[in-house]
């Protein structure tokens, strides 16, 4: 009886019963399916009823309440954005339309370390907040080690790791994928490798991942890969390099040694896989430019050692190796101020613009100098262009890179963000795969849908398969472009003209519909043990 049971509920997955009139939602019709497989695309309809595909490749009997002419254009699976900073920017615009308008239906949330503790006080939040794309969380390690022993440079305790596994264990029980680690920035450069196996061995136990912003991108970025690889194998769970890029022009080239290190790890048994977005400069606070001992204890003890001689010139000496080795790219013109809270007329402009208006030159030191008087004041975000484009498509080509933004949603026409956060995914699609061939579409799709949702274990989305929740995007590949340039960023892609989420038209002919249909995704530990993982 009972495997009767089980094969009934099989079946009703797999092939959803339509309507007593014989009905159903949606039909997309005349598109070329991309099914996220990496499969060549293939000619076909799929059809929609609730939140479920219901037919893909044919078109079902009964009459469909909306029918949509997709003119050869391609019908794919919704993109996963595992790497995304939207947690503040959903709030404010919830439809997401920068994300939206590129394809993207779900984005991760907590990552570089950084993440709501207690995750149920945001999901709460979220759940008052209708939004337009499905949203999951990561616990940050870095979060978890401030709650703990606050921004203090020194090893755990027993004690305290033992406090910090416990939120670990909590924060996969409320529903996080896993843990995130910032390793590069406060508090967690102050964590020992052995603590972060500690914490991730718990994610592990539980099913999730660990997804880390690597303790270095730059000179040390061979040892980061090895130190990543080191985590995931010894704590026994999934590893992921984010955004994974190569800093400074002297380290330019080290993304083959990288992929080596990434391959052999795996071909021995350890599953590290890596995230990357398709642009050649990075984006992150200004404090990015200081040594890391120089942020210990935070903002006032900075402070107090840039207002002791000895120690300000010491760490400004740091900041002039950063700028000419490091971020910097060799040329304070290619630090570029993105946000400034104290000074919003600094957004755009760059560090040696800025110091050349202070100091009346733009050198290393006064750069430097200027850099320092920007923390003092409350720092910036920033982007950073020290990033080679060879290194860019050299990772991209990697059959264990899948696409992520390290975006976030902004306010439209506010600020000077980087445009990643609005043409990550169209990027891919038109110039790296169509315009410079570097990766065909199917594998393009695939590393935007089925390998982001495989790596997070979200079984139900990421391919166009019968009983599936419905996240789909149709495109036209011969007309996908990002608009969005560094001094520009506030365009939207184009190319998209339909976008649909867990059913509902998000996107309808290129216009946003008022839709919000998105859901909470929750993690592999979910305590409420929920039939799908979802909210």
């Amino acid at each position: 009886m009972r495997r009767a049971a089980l094969l009934l509920l099989f079946l009703s997955i797999t092939f959803p019963l339509y309507s007593q009139s014989g009905s159903y939602d949606i039909l997309i019709t005349g598109g070329r399916i991309v099914d996220g497989t990496g499969n060549p695309w293939f000619k076909g309809s799929l059809a929609i009823d609730g939140n479920r595909i219901l037919a893909v490749g044919r078109t079902p009997p009964g009459s469909p309440r909306r029918t949509i002419d997709a003119g050869g254009k391609v019908v794919a699976p919704g993109f996963i954005d595992i790497h995304t900073h939207s947690r503040g920017g959903i709030f404010q615009v919830p439809d997401a339309g920068n994300y939206i308008r590129q394809g993207v239906t779900t984005v991760m949330e907590g990552n570089d370390g950084g993440s709501p503790l207690p995750l149920p006080e945001f999901f709460e939040k979220l759940r008052k907040t209708p939004v337009a794309v499905n949203l999951g969380l990561f616990a940050g390690q870095g979060s978890v080690r401030q709650k703990v022993i606050g921004l203090i440079n020194r090893k755990a305790t027993p004690a305290e790791i033992g406090k910090m596994e416990d939120l670990v264990r909590t924060a996969m029980l409320d529903g996080a994928f896993g843990i995130s680690t910032g390793l590069f920035y406060v508090p967690g450069n102050y964590t020992p490798t052995e603590e972060v196996i500690a914490l991730a061995r718990i994610a592990g136990e539980m099913g999730g991942m660990y997804i880390s912003h690597m303790r270095d991108e730059a000179s040390g970025v061979l040892d980061s890969v090895r130190e990543t690889i080191r985590i995931g194998k010894e704590a026994h769970l999934p590893a992921q390099i984010t955004h994974h890029k190569i800093i400074g022009r002297q380290n330019w080239g080290c993304s083959d040694e990288t992929l080596r290190l990434v391959a052999e790890a795996r071909a021995g048994g350890v599953d590290v896989t890596i995230d990357q977005y398709p642009y050649t400069a990075s984006s992150t606070g200004t404090a990015a430019l200081f040594p890391q001992w120089s942020l210990e204890g935070g903002r006032k003890a900075l402070l107090e050692r840039l207002g002791d001689p000895g120690q300000r010139a010491r760490i400004k000496a740091e900041i002039i190796t950063r700028i000419r080795d490091d971020r910097g790219g060799g040329d304070p013109k290619n630090v570029v101020m993105a946000s400034c809270s104290f000074d919003p007329s600094l957004a755009g402009r760059n560090l040696g613009e800025i110091a050349r208006a202070k100091t009346g030159e733009a050198t290393l030191e006064a750069a430097a100098e200027t850099a320092i008087k920007i923390q003092e004041s409350g720092g910036c975000s920033a982007i950073y262009h020290a990033i080679s484009e060879a290194d860019v498509e050299r990772i991209m080509q990697s059959p264990y890179t899948m696409v992520a933004s390290d975006g976030g949603i902004p306010v439209f026409g506010k600020e000077v963000p980087h445009p990643r956060s609005y043409g990550t995914f169209a990027r891919v699609l038109g110039r790296y795969s169509r315009d410079r061939r570097v990766i065909p579409l199917e594998e393009a799709v695939r590393k935007m849908s089925s390998f982001p949702a495989a790596r997070l274990k979200i079984m139900d989305r990421g391919l166009l398969r019968p009983g599936m929740l419905a996240d789909v995007v149709v495109f036209d590949a011969g007309a996908v472009r990002d608009r969005a340039e560094f001094l520009h960023p506030h365009q939207y892609a184009e190319g998209f003209s339909h976008v649909i989420v867990n059913g509902k038209a998000v996107l309808l002919d290129g216009k946003m519909t008022g839709e919000l249909p998105g859901r909470i995704l929750y993690g592999p530990a979910w305590r409420s043990h929920g039939s799908d993982g979802a909210q």
